[in-house]
């Protein structure tokens, strides 16, 4: 029995010995990894450009590409946006007395600035006439009807929602 008891333990100590030493050398291993990640990190100059950096960057390098593109579609898209119609009010009415219905209209077309234009058309039995008029900063150099100032104020309100 005391010949069993110390073949297992003589298999213990060879085991234990070789964790141990396997353990060392993950130690080894590591301390040289760190090593060369404290060398890539902190590396200035021109050295810094010939690391290999593998596949890491080259998709690093083509999501700053599509970053870049993404952004100057962002900008140009900005830019048109503030041109486009963003603005439109509309008021009915009847122009004349003959007329009913409401047949007779004024609507504003503008841009965030309060540029665009004020259309107007007014029914009539016989025919229908159309009008337009230029708005520039949310004013017109042609004088607006009460209706033409009403499609105007929608507009407005659309473009600017806080100001009632």
């Amino acid at each position: 029995m005391e010949i069993a008891l110390v073949g297992w333990s003589l298999a213990l100590t060879v085991l234990v010995a070789v964790g141990v030493l396997w353990v060392l050398d993950l130690q080894g291993r590591l301390r040289g990894l760190e090593g060369r990640f404290e060398h890539l990190r902190y590396q200035e100059g021109e050295e810094a450009s010939k690391i290999p950096t593998g596949p890491l960057s080259a998709h690093l390098s083509r999501m700053n590409v599509k970053t870049e593109r993404l952004a100057r579609q962002a900008e140009a898209m900005e830019r048109t946006l503030l041109r486009t119609v963003q603005g439109v009010g509309m008021v009915r009415y009847s122009a004349f007395e003959d007329t009913g219905g409401d047949q007779s209209f004024s609507l504003a077309l503008v841009d965030p600035e309060g540029d665009g234009i004020v259309l107007s058309a007014l029914y009539g039995r016989e025919e229908t006439r159309v009008y337009a008029k230029p708005v520039t900063s949310w004013a017109s150099n042609r004088s607006l009807t009460v209706e033409e100032e009403g499609a105007l104020q929608e507009a407005r309100r659309r473009v600017n929602p806080d100001l009632g």
